[in-house]
């Protein structure tokens, strides 16, 4: 509760204005019964119907204003909600993108996905509805009991002996729904999973006629979550039922106990006709009090969701330069002794596999490193490490003779042009998505994709690069998208290009001609490749092959042929016996 309320008081004079429209709203629209039996008790008897419709009109004026002012406070407990919400969506969106490899590790791309949409729409349903239903159920509750005590105290006894009651079982309820909404948000976590696994790999699921065991999966989540969803929609409900058996049976009460004390003169027919409708309210009140019970269990588990991302320190903050490694070596970027395993380091078990073990290499300024092993053997781990989505276990990564923990990350990042192992085309037009809001000017763009390969096909459409992606890239072919990407990389000229498996989906003779390109055009960049083929590296400065996270050969290409068996025969696997180096 504390999270949403500190957002909101934000907009605390929004607030403070719509709690004062709907207060005086909800006793305007009190006083509309009190003044209904003044005209049956008091101005009826007199027979005079000028005064009969003068007091009616009174009644529709007042109606009138109550409808205005509630409409008013209604429009501004939107708005601020609306507000206050952009910004919690606005800061879990900010720190999603700022945690740490291991932290975003922990929470999963589908829990923080789902907390992004179904928690932060929870969480302003509730602060939407909390500002109406909040001020005027209780005074609808509390203003209808002082007022029938006003009127008739033996009547109203009947509300006050049943009113605490039902007040005590909607509150204990809904202290069972929180943990039990927690659960549901949880299920929505792991369907969400499951859809974007299925739509990411909907051409895999196709392609091998799975799509009946996919139905299954997603179909125990979905069970699991509406069985879960049930149960804590039962719980809230029971108040429901029990508060209108109650209401009902006081409301008997009040119609028995009233005709008799009409008939025995001791109260009047009016009066009952106003018991009768502040029944009503009073019911109202309470089942507002019930559905707002049962929308703040649901966004206090939403909310404490929300919070557990926004509340975690700002991943690989940078470290003092005091606290850093130094390093004698000459080279632009070094790997001293590197070993990495993922997950939280303090709770690793002793023993467990390293991903990465012991990595020594450096690179000089222009220099270029291929990388290559198996699937898994950690190539795209030492990318993390550089980049700093992660920390080393052990050793130290250095760029330009710094320790990459002492960099802040974006002014890091922005050295790399990088190409990932599936990276991501956007809905957006080719042209920005080279870009990728780096400012760069047309012909950049251009020359980016003239050197990426890319410029043929894209000025083939009409539209040329203004030509619309769509999402992940679905209308391009793999070799399309993957020189979008390398054009992307190269657009803003980067110090360090990093190419990680950019080259899988192109023929060898585009492949050929893009390192041309690169060797010959950007000759102060460093580069990295990271490979399944040979073809891709063989030419590059240094070449180290990894296996099971640990370098067993190291050197250029020559000189692992001739020292490195497992290089050799993938080389001959690849290539055939009697390739020529050149490429």
């Amino acid at each position: 509760m504390k999270f949403m309320l500190s957002y909101l008081k934000r907009y605390k004079y929004q607030v403070a204005v719509c709690v004062f429209l709907k207060m005086s709203g909800t006793i305007l629209e009190l006083l509309i019964p009190y003044v209904l039996e003044y005209m049956i008790d008091e101005v009826a008897p007199l027979k005079n119907p000028y005064r009969v419709i003068l007091w009616g009109f009174a009644m529709l004026a007042l109606a009138a204003l109550v409808r205005f002012v509630n409409v008013s406070a209604n429009r501004m407990s939107v708005k601020s909600a609306k507000c206050a919400t952009y910004e919690i969506r606005r800061d879990l969106f900010w720190h999603s993108l700022n945690l740490s490899g291991n932290q975003t590790d922990a929470f999963g791309l589908p829990s923080l996905t789902s907390r992004m949409t179904s928690d932060s729409y929870n969480v302003q349903s509730f602060l939407q509805s909390g500002q109406a239903m909040g001020i005027r159920a209780p005074i609808m509750l509390i203003g209808g009991i002082v007022i029938t005590l006003t009127m008739d105290v033996g009547l109203a006894a009947v509300l006050c002996v049943m009113a605490p009651i039902m007040l005590i079982v909607v509150v204990s309820v809904s202290l069972k729904g929180i943990p039990l909404y927690d659960k549901v948000q949880q299920s929505v976590d792991e369907i969400v999973r499951i859809m974007r696994e299925n739509i990411t790999g909907i051409r895999v699921i196709k392609a091998l006629s799975k799509e009946s065991y996919e139905r299954r999966r997603f179909g125990a989540a979905n069970e699991t979550m509406t069985r879960r969803d049930r149960k804590a929609g039962v719980v809230m409900a029971l108040p429901g039922p029990l508060m209108t058996l109650a209401l009902n049976i006081g409301l008997t009460l009040v119609v028995i106990i009233g005709a008799v004390r009409v008939n025995n003169g001791l109260t009047k027919p009016g009066v009952i006709l106003a018991f009768l409708t502040y029944f009503n309210m009073i019911l109202m009140g309470v089942m507002s009090l019930n559905r707002l019970f049962m929308m703040m269990s649901k966004a206090n588990a939403s909310a404490n969701r929300i919070a557990a991302v926004i509340s975690q320190p700002e991943g690989l903050e940078p470290i003092p330069e005091e606290q850093a490694a130094r390093t004698d070596r000459d080279g632009y970027i070094i790997f001293d002794h590197v070993s990495f395993r993922y997950g939280e380091q303090p709770n690793v078990r002793e023993g467990v596999q390293m991903s990465l073990q012991d990595i020594c290499f450096e690179i000089k300024k222009g220099g270029s490193l291929g990388i290559i092993g198996a699937t898994g053997c950690g190539k795209t781990t030492i990318i993390n490490l550089l980049m700093r989505f992660y920390d080393a276990t052990d050793g130290n990564v250095f760029v330009d003779g710094r320790d990459v923990r002492t960099y802040d990350k974006d002014s890091l990042r922005r050295k790399f042009g990088t190409v990932f192992q599936n990276d991501v085309i956007f809905a957006e037009s080719l042209a920005e998505n080279i870009d990728f809001g780096r400012g760069v000017d047309e012909q950049g763009i251009r020359t980016a994709a003239d050197n990426a390969r890319a410029r043929d096909f894209i000025e083939a459409y009409d539209d040329t690069y203004q030509h619309q992606a769509a999402i992940h890239g679905a209308n391009l072919s793999g070799g399309q998208r993957q020189r979008v990407l390398v054009a992307r990389a190269l657009a803003a000229r980067p110090e360090i290009l990093v190419l990680d498996d950019a080259s899988s989906a192109l023929d060898y003779k585009t492949d050929a001609a893009l390192r041309s390109v690169i060797r010959n055009e950007y000759r102060d960049t460093t580069t990295i490749v990271v490979a399944q083929r040979i073809s891709s590296i063989m030419n590059l400065d240094d070449i180290i092959m990894l296996e099971e996270g640990a370098v067993i050969g190291h050197g250029t290409h020559e000189e692992l042929m001739a020292a490195c068996p497992q290089y050799r025969e993938i080389y001959h696997t690849q290539m055939g016996e009697g390739v020529s180096n050149a490429g």
